[in-house]
């Protein structure tokens, strides 16, 4: 058993989000918001963003280039 202490993240839509690792195998999708805490202080996937070109016709954009780059990222 591991006694590291609790880690805490930034809140996401309100809800604190904390991890512990005194409870055993929970989930395998903790690691997500870890890679969204890393990419929100290194905006890097933002910087990803600015050197792909988005060859979408601006009229019929409903999400960002960087919103569609992130859930694939992240969903991965």
């Amino acid at each position: 058993m591991c006694d590291q202490f609790p880690v805490n993240f930034p809140s996401v839509k309100n809800r604190n989000i904390q991890t512990e690792f005194s409870s055993g195998d929970v989930t395998s999708d903790g690691g997500v918001m870890l890679l969204r805490a890393a990419d929100k202080k290194l905006n890097l996937l933002r910087d990803v963003s600015k050197g792909l070109p988005d060859l979408r016709d601006p009229k019929l954009i409903k999400h960002s280039q960087l919103s569609l780059l992130r859930q694939r990222i992240f969903g991965i």
